[in-house]
């Protein structure tokens, strides 16, 4: 496997973990919300995550390597900082959407510097589909800070 196969692959594993975050920060936040709207909204952003991660372990496979399977470390805390938190402050709409939103900030930036990894070593193969999966991301961030937005004015 040569060097830039192995870079490739160490970039993509990264992004699985930050798909596989992703999918259980928005399974978290659609099982803590009251609203059906959202609740629907949160559990389809999860789907979009683990498809996500699918696409990426499937191009690790197909370059030899071995997909990352889990969530990260520093989401798993983040995850259990936030459950602590709302056993004092609630978990309000304003509160959740504030968290998806943290959650799509970290994501962004995972993508941002997966692409100039990319760059930097110049991953052709793999530019594509990154850079699609980062516009869905985007999507994501500017959707649920909206949200939060709005219910942040309501309150």
């Amino acid at each position: 496997m040569t060097d830039l196969n192995k870079e490739a692959i160490s970039v993509l594993n990264d992004l699985i973990e930050t798909s596989k975050d992703g999918q259980e920060g928005f399974k978290t936040c659609a099982e803590d919300i009251k609203h059906p709207e959202l609740k629907t909204l949160f559990v389809q952003r999860s789907a979009d995550c683990a498809t996500a991660a699918a696409e990426l372990q499937s191009a690790v496979r197909s370059m030899g390597g071995d997909p990352e399977t889990s969530t990260s470390v520093s989401g798993d805390l983040h995850r259990r900082w936030v459950d602590v938190k709302a056993m004092f402050t609630g978990k309000g709409e304003e509160a959740v959407l504030n968290e998806a939103e943290r959650g799509e900030d970290h994501a962004l930036k995972a993508y941002k510097e997966a692409l100039e990894k990319i760059t930097k070593h110049n991953l052709v193969g793999i530019r594509d589909l990154v850079e699609r999966q980062y516009h869905g991301v985007q999507r994501n961030h500017d959707q649920v800070k909206a949200l939060r937005n709005q219910a942040r004015a309501r309150s």
